[in-house]
Protein backbone atom coordinates (compact mmCIF):
# COMPACT_ATOMS: atom_id res chain seq x y z
CA UNK A 1 0.00 0.00 0.00
CA UNK A 2 1.06 3.32 -0.80
CA UNK A 3 2.49 5.63 2.37
CA UNK A 4 -0.57 8.62 2.95
CA UNK A 5 0.98 11.25 4.11
CA UNK A 6 -1.04 13.12 7.10
CA UNK A 7 -2.07 16.16 6.92
CA UNK A 8 -1.93 19.72 8.68
CA UNK A 9 -5.84 20.33 8.86
CA UNK A 10 -6.18 16.85 9.82
CA UNK A 11 -5.00 17.25 13.07
CA UNK A 12 -7.62 17.82 16.56
CA UNK A 13 -7.61 21.33 16.52
CA UNK A 14 -10.38 21.41 18.79
CA UNK A 15 -8.83 20.19 21.34
CA UNK A 16 -5.81 22.64 21.34
CA UNK A 17 -4.81 23.60 25.38
CA UNK A 18 -2.62 26.56 25.97
CA UNK A 19 -3.26 25.64 29.82
CA UNK A 20 -0.85 22.91 29.29
CA UNK A 21 1.90 24.83 27.15
CA UNK A 22 4.92 26.25 29.03
CA UNK A 23 6.73 29.01 28.10
CA UNK A 24 10.11 27.10 27.53
CA UNK A 25 7.98 24.20 25.55
CA UNK A 26 6.70 27.01 23.49
CA UNK A 27 10.19 28.76 23.00
CA UNK A 28 11.42 25.54 21.58
CA UNK A 29 8.78 24.55 19.26
CA UNK A 30 8.82 28.28 17.96
CA UNK A 31 12.67 27.31 16.99
CA UNK A 32 12.18 23.74 15.38
CA UNK A 33 9.59 25.51 13.66
CA UNK A 34 12.30 27.28 11.46
CA UNK A 35 14.68 25.19 11.24
CA UNK A 36 12.05 22.45 9.63
CA UNK A 37 10.40 25.17 7.38
CA UNK A 38 13.70 26.07 5.86
CA UNK A 39 13.92 22.54 4.04
CA UNK A 40 14.24 23.53 0.25
CA UNK A 41 17.94 25.04 0.06
CA UNK A 42 18.77 21.78 1.66
CA UNK A 43 16.88 20.27 -1.18
CA UNK A 44 19.06 22.17 -3.67
CA UNK A 45 21.68 21.40 -2.32
CA UNK A 46 21.46 17.58 -2.65
CA UNK A 47 20.19 17.46 -5.79
CA UNK A 48 23.36 19.81 -6.84
CA UNK A 49 25.61 16.65 -5.14
CA UNK A 50 23.33 14.13 -6.54
CA UNK A 51 22.98 15.98 -9.82
CA UNK A 52 22.80 12.60 -11.96
CA UNK A 53 20.72 10.89 -10.25
CA UNK A 54 17.53 11.71 -10.66
CA UNK A 55 15.80 9.13 -8.67
CA UNK A 56 17.11 10.47 -5.64
CA UNK A 57 16.28 13.93 -6.61
CA UNK A 58 13.07 13.16 -6.51
CA UNK A 59 13.41 11.63 -2.93
CA UNK A 60 15.25 14.49 -1.80
CA UNK A 61 12.32 17.39 -3.25
CA UNK A 62 9.54 14.99 -1.55
CA UNK A 63 11.82 14.95 1.90
CA UNK A 64 11.69 18.86 1.69
CA UNK A 65 8.42 19.00 0.97
CA UNK A 66 7.61 16.59 4.35
CA UNK A 67 10.06 18.93 5.91
CA UNK A 68 8.41 22.23 5.32
CA UNK A 69 5.03 21.24 6.35
CA UNK A 70 6.58 19.86 9.61
CA UNK A 71 7.53 23.55 10.09
CA UNK A 72 4.35 24.49 9.08
CA UNK A 73 2.79 22.42 11.21
CA UNK A 74 4.90 23.72 14.11
CA UNK A 75 4.56 27.16 13.71
CA UNK A 76 0.31 26.70 13.16
CA UNK A 77 0.84 25.61 16.69
CA UNK A 78 2.55 28.29 18.36
CA UNK A 79 0.80 30.77 16.59
CA UNK A 80 -2.19 29.91 17.92
CA UNK A 81 -0.73 29.57 21.42
CA UNK A 82 0.80 32.93 20.92
CA UNK A 83 -1.19 34.82 18.83
CA UNK A 84 1.76 38.07 18.89
CA UNK A 85 4.06 35.31 17.45
CA UNK A 86 4.68 35.09 13.11
CA UNK A 87 6.02 32.07 11.50
CA UNK A 88 7.03 34.16 8.43
CA UNK A 89 8.21 37.00 10.21
CA UNK A 90 10.85 34.54 12.29
CA UNK A 91 11.57 32.58 9.42
CA UNK A 92 12.63 36.16 7.54
CA UNK A 93 14.65 36.99 10.66
CA UNK A 94 16.44 33.71 10.57
CA UNK A 95 17.53 33.57 7.26
CA UNK A 96 18.93 36.49 6.92
CA UNK A 97 21.06 36.09 9.82
CA UNK A 98 22.15 32.46 9.29
CA UNK A 99 23.38 31.07 6.37
CA UNK A 100 24.15 27.08 5.87
CA UNK A 101 27.66 25.61 5.05
CA UNK A 102 26.19 24.54 1.83
CA UNK A 103 25.57 28.21 0.84
CA UNK A 104 28.74 29.48 2.14
CA UNK A 105 30.69 26.77 0.02
CA UNK A 106 27.82 27.21 -2.75
CA UNK A 107 30.46 26.85 -5.37
CA UNK A 108 32.23 23.82 -4.28
CA UNK A 109 31.37 20.80 -6.42
CA UNK A 110 30.18 17.71 -4.51
CA UNK A 111 29.14 16.91 -0.70
CA UNK A 112 30.69 19.26 1.77
CA UNK A 113 30.95 15.92 3.69
CA UNK A 114 33.29 14.54 0.69
CA UNK A 115 31.62 11.98 -1.16
CA UNK A 116 28.07 10.70 -1.80
CA UNK A 117 28.06 8.32 0.67
CA UNK A 118 29.32 10.78 3.62
CA UNK A 119 26.73 13.31 2.62
CA UNK A 120 24.20 10.24 3.47
CA UNK A 121 25.99 9.72 7.29
CA UNK A 122 25.38 13.04 7.52
CA UNK A 123 21.58 12.96 6.75
CA UNK A 124 20.78 9.92 8.75
CA UNK A 125 22.54 11.54 11.97
CA UNK A 126 20.51 14.62 11.50
CA UNK A 127 17.23 12.57 10.94
CA UNK A 128 18.25 10.57 14.00
CA UNK A 129 18.22 13.72 16.20
CA UNK A 130 14.83 14.75 14.73
CA UNK A 131 13.14 11.58 15.50
CA UNK A 132 14.55 11.16 18.89
CA UNK A 133 14.32 14.71 19.63
CA UNK A 134 10.12 14.63 18.51
CA UNK A 135 9.82 11.26 20.20
CA UNK A 136 11.34 12.32 23.24
CA UNK A 137 8.58 15.68 23.24
CA UNK A 138 5.69 13.81 22.66
CA UNK A 139 6.11 11.43 25.31
CA UNK A 140 6.81 14.07 28.04
CA UNK A 141 3.91 16.52 27.35
CA UNK A 142 0.40 16.54 27.51
CA UNK A 143 -1.01 19.03 24.69
CA UNK A 144 -3.18 17.25 22.57
CA UNK A 145 -2.83 19.11 19.21
CA UNK A 146 0.89 19.53 19.58
CA UNK A 147 1.45 15.44 20.77
CA UNK A 148 -0.29 14.47 18.20
CA UNK A 149 2.01 16.88 15.65
CA UNK A 150 5.30 15.38 17.17
CA UNK A 151 4.11 11.94 16.53
CA UNK A 152 3.47 12.45 13.19
CA UNK A 153 6.73 14.06 12.85
CA UNK A 154 8.97 11.48 14.94
CA UNK A 155 7.25 8.64 12.31
CA UNK A 156 8.37 10.54 9.14
CA UNK A 157 11.96 11.45 10.42
CA UNK A 158 12.29 7.55 11.02
CA UNK A 159 10.97 6.79 7.90
CA UNK A 160 13.41 9.61 6.41
CA UNK A 161 16.17 8.13 8.17
CA UNK A 162 15.29 4.50 6.16
CA UNK A 163 15.25 6.55 2.81
CA UNK A 164 18.56 8.07 3.37
CA UNK A 165 20.51 4.70 4.92
CA UNK A 166 18.64 2.96 1.89
CA UNK A 167 20.51 5.73 -0.66
CA UNK A 168 23.88 5.13 1.78
CA UNK A 169 24.36 1.95 1.02
CA UNK A 170 23.89 2.38 -2.66
CA UNK A 171 27.08 4.86 -2.42
CA UNK A 172 28.93 2.98 -0.15
CA UNK A 173 28.95 0.06 -2.65
CA UNK A 174 30.73 2.47 -5.12
CA UNK A 175 32.59 4.74 -3.12
CA UNK A 176 34.01 2.02 0.13
CA UNK A 177 33.67 4.95 2.58
CA UNK A 178 34.83 2.42 5.65
CA UNK A 179 33.36 2.32 8.72
CA UNK A 180 35.68 4.72 10.64
CA UNK A 181 35.49 6.95 8.08
CA UNK A 182 31.46 7.06 8.55
CA UNK A 183 32.17 7.38 12.28
CA UNK A 184 33.78 10.50 11.48
CA UNK A 185 31.53 12.43 9.69
CA UNK A 186 29.02 10.98 11.65
CA UNK A 187 30.24 12.32 15.29
CA UNK A 188 31.18 15.43 13.06
CA UNK A 189 27.69 16.18 12.42
CA UNK A 190 26.51 15.11 15.63
CA UNK A 191 29.34 17.99 17.12
CA UNK A 192 27.15 20.50 14.77
CA UNK A 193 24.24 20.45 17.03
CA UNK A 194 26.02 23.08 18.77
CA UNK A 195 26.67 25.39 15.62
CA UNK A 196 24.83 28.30 14.65
CA UNK A 197 21.70 26.78 13.15
CA UNK A 198 19.61 25.46 16.41
CA UNK A 199 21.23 28.83 18.72
CA UNK A 200 20.13 31.40 15.52
CA UNK A 201 16.75 29.86 15.49
CA UNK A 202 16.07 30.11 18.95
CA UNK A 203 17.04 33.54 18.84
CA UNK A 204 15.31 34.33 15.78
CA UNK A 205 12.01 32.62 16.75
CA UNK A 206 12.05 33.95 20.70
CA UNK A 207 14.67 37.00 20.89
CA UNK A 208 13.35 41.16 20.71
CA UNK A 209 14.02 42.52 17.52
CA UNK A 210 16.69 44.86 18.82
CA UNK A 211 18.23 41.89 21.35
CA UNK A 212 22.04 41.53 19.69
CA UNK A 213 22.87 37.78 18.81
CA UNK A 214 24.80 36.12 21.80
CA UNK A 215 26.02 32.37 20.26
CA UNK A 216 27.11 30.92 23.22
CA UNK A 217 23.98 32.56 25.37
CA UNK A 218 21.24 31.46 22.72
CA UNK A 219 22.93 28.18 22.37
CA UNK A 220 22.90 27.65 26.02
CA UNK A 221 19.19 28.81 25.89
CA UNK A 222 18.17 25.98 23.54
CA UNK A 223 19.70 22.85 25.30
CA UNK A 224 18.81 23.76 28.31
CA UNK A 225 15.63 23.17 26.92
CA UNK A 226 15.32 20.91 24.48
CA UNK A 227 17.79 18.26 25.99
CA UNK A 228 15.73 18.11 29.39
CA UNK A 229 13.07 16.32 27.33
CA UNK A 230 15.22 13.34 26.58
CA UNK A 231 14.78 10.37 28.29
CA UNK A 232 16.75 6.88 28.51
CA UNK A 233 14.82 5.28 25.64
CA UNK A 234 14.99 8.07 23.06
CA UNK A 235 18.69 8.07 23.63
CA UNK A 236 18.98 4.47 23.44
CA UNK A 237 17.62 4.15 20.13
CA UNK A 238 19.13 7.47 18.65
CA UNK A 239 23.11 5.90 19.14
CA UNK A 240 21.49 2.52 18.04
CA UNK A 241 20.55 4.28 14.73
CA UNK A 242 24.07 6.27 14.97
CA UNK A 243 25.97 2.85 14.95
CA UNK A 244 23.56 1.32 12.33
CA UNK A 245 24.34 3.79 9.90
CA UNK A 246 28.35 3.50 10.90
CA UNK A 247 28.62 -0.30 10.57
CA UNK A 248 28.49 -1.26 13.89
CA UNK A 249 26.61 -3.67 16.03
CA UNK A 250 24.18 -1.52 18.11
CA UNK A 251 23.72 -4.41 20.56
CA UNK A 252 27.14 -4.94 21.28
CA UNK A 253 28.99 -3.55 24.08
CA UNK A 254 29.93 -0.66 22.41
CA UNK A 255 26.68 0.39 21.66
CA UNK A 256 25.97 -0.18 25.62
CA UNK A 257 28.53 2.07 26.77
CA UNK A 258 28.13 4.46 23.69
CA UNK A 259 24.53 5.09 24.89
CA UNK A 260 25.27 5.58 28.48
CA UNK A 261 28.03 8.06 27.91
CA UNK A 262 25.72 9.82 25.26
CA UNK A 263 23.14 9.78 28.15
CA UNK A 264 26.06 11.31 30.76
CA UNK A 265 26.57 14.03 28.04
CA UNK A 266 22.94 14.85 27.71
CA UNK A 267 22.32 15.66 31.24
CA UNK A 268 25.51 17.10 31.95
CA UNK A 269 24.87 19.69 29.13
CA UNK A 270 21.58 20.25 30.50
CA UNK A 271 23.35 20.93 33.94
CA UNK A 272 26.26 22.98 32.32
CA UNK A 273 23.60 25.36 30.33
CA UNK A 274 21.16 26.05 33.43
CA UNK A 275 24.51 27.21 35.63
CA UNK A 276 26.08 29.19 33.22
CA UNK A 277 22.60 31.29 32.35
CA UNK A 278 22.31 31.63 36.65
CA UNK A 279 25.57 32.80 36.74
CA UNK A 280 24.96 35.53 33.46
CA UNK A 281 21.75 36.34 35.22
Amino acid sequence: MAYVHWKIEDMPWDQLDPSKVDEDLLKIIKAAALVEYGAASYADYLCKVFHDDKEFQKVARDWAEEEIQHGLALGQWAEKIDPSWSLEAAMKKFTEGYQPDHFVNDNQEGSVRGSRSGEMIARCMVETGTSSYYSAIGASIDEPVLKQICAKIAGDEFRHYKLFYDVLNKYLDKEGLGRMQRLKIALGRIAETEDDELSYAFYAANANDNDPYDRERYNKEYMMRAYGYYKVPQVNRAVSMVFKACGFDPKGIGGKMASKAAWYLIRKNVKDAKKLLDQAA
